[in-house]
């Protein structure tokens, strides 16, 4: 959510913001990269995680990369909301399902 939400420039670098205690749910801070969100989970990053100058320009570029439909955020003030569990079709990622099933079907 943490790369998704425009906060980190790649997923490895949302994941260490996460394990060094930069993210918070629901105000509380997180330091778990797998950690399950729900639809309604604010998400939002520390108080020195938003000063930080890196991560500014981090938001600031992934505006034109847009987010997707079932998060929301408030940019200015480096916060997030889960709306929805993301469905088939909102996953971006090339798999093929079809290929999954048959490895685990042997």
């Amino acid at each position: 959510m943490v790369y998704r939400l425009g906060f980190a420039s790649s997923r490895s670098a949302a994941r260490q913001m996460v394990m060094h205690g930069h993210v918070l749910v629901n105000g509380k801070r997180v330091d778990i990269p797998s950690y399950q969100v729900k639809p309604g989970y604010a998400i939002e990053l520390g108080r020195r995680a938003k000063e930080n100058d890196g991560i500014k320009s981090s938001v600031e570029t992934s505006a034109g990369r847009g987010i997707p439909k079932w998060l929301t955020l408030d940019a200015a003030a480096f916060k997030g909301q889960v709306l929805a569990a993301p469905t088939r079709e909102d996953v971006t990622l090339d798999i093929n399902e079809q290929l999954i099933v048959e490895l685990y079907s042997k």
